[in-house]
């Protein structure tokens, strides 16, 4: 990674990530991140836009399965990857250059917004990659933080008025002292 050049972008994805396979078997990630400044004037007392970036991204193997499945379109987004240049000949026949950025980690950005994390159960190893994801249940996030008060609610493991350091808790009955 030496002599690469790394950026960090945060924007608003302009589609949902598009998910192909390519020939050898290996998921990549398409997407658009649309970062638009904005600054102050002191004149007019309003903040005004400047001109916006559109950056080109894509993430391959595991991180674009993750990416397809948890971010769409609108997402507020805090991406950060290698600048990387790339030429094609376009279907009309002429030679183009872009600029992508090859994402190496993406997540939603909390300062207008909550998440869920749902982390996956890593398959075993093969010849030194880790390979696919086993996705389980993922729950929708929540629109706003949500907090059980109730004691021994389920998202209460510690409100169910039960002590913690009796001798039950180690093996022990629980009408009796523990043994010194």
């Amino acid at each position: 990674m030496a002599n690469e050049t790394m950026l960090t972008i945060v924007g608003n994805l302009t589609a949902d990530p598009e998910l192909r396979t390519i020939g050898s078997g290996v998921n990549v990630a398409s997407f658009t991140i649309a970062s638009t400044p904005r600054t102050w004037n002191r004149q007019s007392n309003q903040w005004e836009d400047s001109a916006a970036l559109f950056m080109r991204c894509s993430a391959w193997r595991d991180l674009a399965d993750h990416v397809t499945r948890s971010l769409s379109k609108g997402d507020r987004v805090i991406a950060q990857g290698r600048l990387q240049q790339r030429s094609y000949q376009a279907q009309d026949g002429t030679n183009r250059t872009v600029m992508e950025l090859q994402v190496d980690e993406i997540g939603p950005s909390l300062r207008y917004a909550t998440a869920a994390v749902a982390r996956v159960a890593q398959a075993k190893p093969r010849n030194g990659y880790a390979g696919g994801a086993t996705y389980g249940q993922q729950a929708a996030a929540p629109s706003a933080p949500q907090v059980d008060t109730a004691a021994g609610g389920p998202e209460d493991p510690w409100g169910g008025g039960q002590s913690f350091g009796g001798s039950a808790d180690f093996g022990g009955h629980h009408d009796s002292d523990p043994e010194f």
